[in-house]
């Protein structure tokens, strides 16, 4: 039997998803082959389970980190053995000192939690809906994270360092409001109250042309407190901490 590595991937990729779990043997199927399997689907998955236990058995009396259980197979691992599992360890510290104002401990956590990325999840697998399932959770968690790491930065007076990064955020992620937000923010603290205006305008226009939108309150309140160098506070927002601003 034709042995794909693409395959095997696939089912090594979902059984980490669900470390821990039992994931059915009907599941691996479908999420390989959709709803048309082809007749011998069942026998080639336990072909490529074969390859994955030579692959990750450990030494000593451990044995196979792939145990078959009905109705299909789980693998476990080591808590630290799972690079998701440590990345939403450091994201859950740094959301804990954020929350306590320990800023630049929990920038420290985001960075080291946002270094540990190489490149797109899972790589370039795409198939099945564990898969982009886990996918979509992972880019909003990575997105939250710049998201925090951006407040944080904010919070401990590095506007004019954020400039550029900013910048970068916008282009790659056009629809992310929060990164306009963010931008706008750390211009206007660079008294670089045009471009921070400008930078509204070039979201607005983005969002009218994508999904026919006006941007959320957040960005419209923010321009307006620029506009009248006042947050709804009565104080100028220079000096006014980023989680008081409202937001949408």
């Amino acid at each position: 039997m034709f042995i794909s590595a693409r395959k095997i991937e696939t089912v090594l990729a979902i059984l980490l998803i669900r470390a821990g779990q039992v994931v059915a043997l009907d599941q691996l199927i479908t999420e390989i082959w959709g709803e048309d399997p082809p007749r011998r689907a069942a026998a080639g998955i336990h072909v490529y389970i074969s390859q994955l236990r030579k692959f990750l058995n450990r030494p000593g009396p451990s044995g196979s980190v792939i145990v078959t259980r009905p109705p299909g197979y789980v693998l476990h691992m080591r808590d630290d053995e799972i690079d998701v599992d440590a990345f939403m360890r450091l994201m859950n510290k740094g959301r804990m000192h954020a929350r306590e104002r320990r800023h630049q401990e929990a920038a420290a956590c985001f960075e080291n939690a946002l270094a540990m990325w190489r490149g797109p999840a899972v790589g370039d697998l795409r198939d099945g809906c564990t898969i982009m399932g886990f996918v979509t959770w992972l880019e909003e968690a990575r997105l939250e994270c710049i998201e925090i790491l951006m407040n944080s930065y904010l919070e401990l007076g590095h506007h004019r360092e954020l400039v550029g990064r900013l910048y970068s955020l916008t282009r790659e992620y056009p629809l992310y409001e929060a990164f306009y937000r963010h931008l706008m923010l750390a211009l206007y603290r660079s008294e670089r109250q045009a471009e921070a205006l400008g930078v509204y305008q070039s979201a607005r226009r983005v969002l009218n042309n994508e999904l026919g939108l006006e941007p959320c309150r957040a960005l419209r309140d923010l321009q307006r407190a620029i506009l009248t160098a006042t947050d709804d506070f009565g104080t100028d927002i220079r000096e006014t901490p980023i989680n008081l601003l409202p937001r949408g």
